[in-house]
Protein backbone atom coordinates (compact mmCIF):
# COMPACT_ATOMS: atom_id res chain seq x y z
CA UNK A 1 0.00 0.00 0.00
CA UNK A 2 1.41 3.09 -0.50
CA UNK A 3 2.69 5.76 1.99
CA UNK A 4 -0.29 8.39 2.28
CA UNK A 5 2.73 11.08 3.25
CA UNK A 6 4.52 9.97 -0.09
CA UNK A 7 1.27 10.68 -1.98
CA UNK A 8 0.83 14.03 -0.47
CA UNK A 9 4.27 15.36 -1.24
CA UNK A 10 3.75 14.56 -4.78
CA UNK A 11 0.50 15.92 -5.15
CA UNK A 12 2.20 18.87 -3.83
CA UNK A 13 4.68 19.00 -6.08
CA UNK A 14 2.41 18.49 -8.76
CA UNK A 15 0.49 21.28 -7.60
CA UNK A 16 3.90 23.69 -7.14
CA UNK A 17 5.02 22.95 -10.50
CA UNK A 18 2.04 23.41 -12.12
CA UNK A 19 -0.19 25.95 -10.41
CA UNK A 20 2.63 28.73 -9.20
CA UNK A 21 2.35 32.05 -10.75
CA UNK A 22 -0.98 31.15 -11.65
CA UNK A 23 -2.94 30.29 -8.65
CA UNK A 24 -2.76 31.21 -5.32
CA UNK A 25 -1.87 28.41 -2.79
CA UNK A 26 -4.68 28.98 -1.45
CA UNK A 27 -6.35 27.77 -4.67
CA UNK A 28 -4.54 24.65 -5.17
CA UNK A 29 -6.89 22.16 -3.27
CA UNK A 30 -10.10 23.44 -5.37
CA UNK A 31 -8.43 22.43 -8.21
CA UNK A 32 -6.26 19.23 -7.19
CA UNK A 33 -8.74 17.85 -5.02
CA UNK A 34 -11.14 17.05 -8.25
CA UNK A 35 -7.91 15.66 -10.15
CA UNK A 36 -7.78 13.33 -7.71
CA UNK A 37 -10.84 12.57 -7.20
CA UNK A 38 -10.71 12.12 -11.14
CA UNK A 39 -7.55 9.51 -11.37
CA UNK A 40 -9.38 7.99 -8.43
CA UNK A 41 -12.09 6.92 -10.57
CA UNK A 42 -10.09 6.22 -14.01
CA UNK A 43 -7.84 3.95 -11.88
CA UNK A 44 -11.21 1.59 -10.43
CA UNK A 45 -12.46 1.72 -14.35
CA UNK A 46 -8.93 0.42 -15.48
CA UNK A 47 -9.61 -2.34 -13.37
CA UNK A 48 -10.74 -5.37 -15.03
CA UNK A 49 -11.06 -3.71 -18.18
CA UNK A 50 -14.01 -2.02 -16.91
CA UNK A 51 -13.76 1.93 -19.54
CA UNK A 52 -13.25 -0.85 -22.50
CA UNK A 53 -16.59 -2.93 -21.50
CA UNK A 54 -18.57 0.29 -20.23
CA UNK A 55 -17.95 1.77 -23.96
CA UNK A 56 -18.53 -1.42 -25.81
CA UNK A 57 -22.02 -1.94 -23.76
CA UNK A 58 -22.50 1.82 -24.25
CA UNK A 59 -22.39 1.36 -28.28
CA UNK A 60 -24.12 -1.95 -28.20
CA UNK A 61 -27.16 -0.39 -26.51
CA UNK A 62 -27.42 3.28 -27.22
CA UNK A 63 -29.40 2.71 -30.70
CA UNK A 64 -31.47 -0.27 -29.07
CA UNK A 65 -32.67 1.62 -25.63
CA UNK A 66 -33.96 4.49 -24.42
CA UNK A 67 -31.10 6.70 -22.84
CA UNK A 68 -32.15 6.27 -19.70
CA UNK A 69 -32.24 2.81 -19.58
CA UNK A 70 -28.35 3.01 -20.66
CA UNK A 71 -27.15 3.21 -17.11
CA UNK A 72 -28.58 0.10 -15.21
CA UNK A 73 -27.33 -2.19 -18.06
CA UNK A 74 -23.69 -0.54 -18.31
CA UNK A 75 -23.47 -0.44 -14.40
CA UNK A 76 -24.55 -4.37 -14.04
CA UNK A 77 -22.40 -5.50 -16.71
CA UNK A 78 -19.47 -3.90 -15.02
CA UNK A 79 -20.41 -4.27 -11.29
CA UNK A 80 -19.23 -0.29 -10.26
CA UNK A 81 -21.51 2.11 -9.11
CA UNK A 82 -20.26 4.53 -11.83
CA UNK A 83 -18.68 4.13 -15.52
CA UNK A 84 -17.23 6.30 -18.21
CA UNK A 85 -18.33 5.80 -21.86
CA UNK A 86 -15.85 8.59 -22.93
CA UNK A 87 -12.38 7.52 -25.24
CA UNK A 88 -10.47 9.30 -22.82
CA UNK A 89 -9.10 8.85 -19.41
CA UNK A 90 -6.41 11.17 -17.45
CA UNK A 91 -4.06 9.20 -19.33
CA UNK A 92 -5.49 8.94 -22.79
CA UNK A 93 -6.09 12.75 -23.14
CA UNK A 94 -1.73 12.86 -23.38
CA UNK A 95 -2.23 11.65 -27.12
CA UNK A 96 -3.52 14.25 -28.44
CA UNK A 97 -2.39 17.45 -26.37
CA UNK A 98 -3.46 19.99 -29.22
CA UNK A 99 -6.91 19.18 -28.26
CA UNK A 100 -6.68 18.91 -24.76
CA UNK A 101 -9.38 20.88 -23.88
CA UNK A 102 -12.13 19.95 -26.01
CA UNK A 103 -11.21 15.74 -25.43
CA UNK A 104 -11.07 17.18 -21.79
CA UNK A 105 -14.87 18.03 -21.60
CA UNK A 106 -15.55 14.80 -23.47
CA UNK A 107 -14.10 12.67 -21.08
CA UNK A 108 -15.88 14.33 -18.25
CA UNK A 109 -19.27 14.83 -20.20
CA UNK A 110 -18.59 10.83 -20.58
CA UNK A 111 -19.13 10.16 -16.58
CA UNK A 112 -22.11 9.10 -15.74
CA UNK A 113 -24.77 11.52 -13.96
CA UNK A 114 -23.91 10.94 -10.44
CA UNK A 115 -20.13 11.57 -11.16
CA UNK A 116 -20.81 14.07 -13.28
CA UNK A 117 -22.94 15.69 -10.17
CA UNK A 118 -19.92 15.59 -7.76
CA UNK A 119 -17.86 16.67 -10.43
CA UNK A 120 -20.18 20.05 -11.26
CA UNK A 121 -20.20 20.74 -7.48
CA UNK A 122 -16.40 21.08 -7.67
CA UNK A 123 -16.75 24.10 -9.55
CA UNK A 124 -14.45 23.38 -12.03
CA UNK A 125 -15.01 25.24 -15.23
CA UNK A 126 -12.92 28.29 -14.01
CA UNK A 127 -9.87 26.67 -12.97
CA UNK A 128 -9.75 24.87 -16.58
CA UNK A 129 -10.21 27.73 -18.62
CA UNK A 130 -7.36 29.61 -16.82
CA UNK A 131 -5.09 26.00 -16.65
CA UNK A 132 -6.01 26.15 -20.64
CA UNK A 133 -5.66 29.97 -21.28
CA UNK A 134 -2.43 29.38 -19.81
CA UNK A 135 -1.07 26.08 -21.75
CA UNK A 136 -0.90 23.91 -18.53
CA UNK A 137 -4.24 22.04 -18.71
CA UNK A 138 -2.17 19.11 -20.84
CA UNK A 139 0.91 19.32 -18.59
CA UNK A 140 -1.99 18.90 -15.33
CA UNK A 141 -3.41 16.25 -16.11
CA UNK A 142 0.15 14.41 -17.69
CA UNK A 143 1.43 14.82 -13.65
CA UNK A 144 -1.80 13.43 -12.17
CA UNK A 145 -1.15 10.27 -13.93
CA UNK A 146 2.09 9.80 -12.20
CA UNK A 147 -0.14 9.22 -8.76
CA UNK A 148 -1.05 5.90 -8.49
CA UNK A 149 -4.69 5.17 -7.02
CA UNK A 150 -5.14 1.91 -7.90
CA UNK A 151 -7.62 0.46 -5.32
CA UNK A 152 -4.84 -2.54 -4.93
CA UNK A 153 -2.52 0.81 -4.05
CA UNK A 154 -4.38 3.17 -2.10
CA UNK A 155 -6.70 1.82 0.48
CA UNK A 156 -9.01 4.51 1.42
CA UNK A 157 -10.75 3.56 4.64
CA UNK A 158 -14.74 3.95 4.57
CA UNK A 159 -15.79 5.01 7.81
CA UNK A 160 -18.80 3.69 9.37
CA UNK A 161 -21.82 6.31 9.96
CA UNK A 162 -22.05 8.07 13.71
CA UNK A 163 -24.82 7.29 15.00
CA UNK A 164 -26.46 9.69 17.32
CA UNK A 165 -26.61 9.10 21.59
Amino acid sequence: MANYQELANLVWTVADDVLRGLFKQHEYGDITLPFLVLRRLDCILDEDGRKEKAINIYNQFKDKVPEDALPPIILRKIKTSFYNTSQYDLSRLKADPNNIHLNFENYLNGFSKDVRDIIENFNLDGFIERLQKNNRLFIFCDKFTEVDLHPNEVDIPVFPPISGS
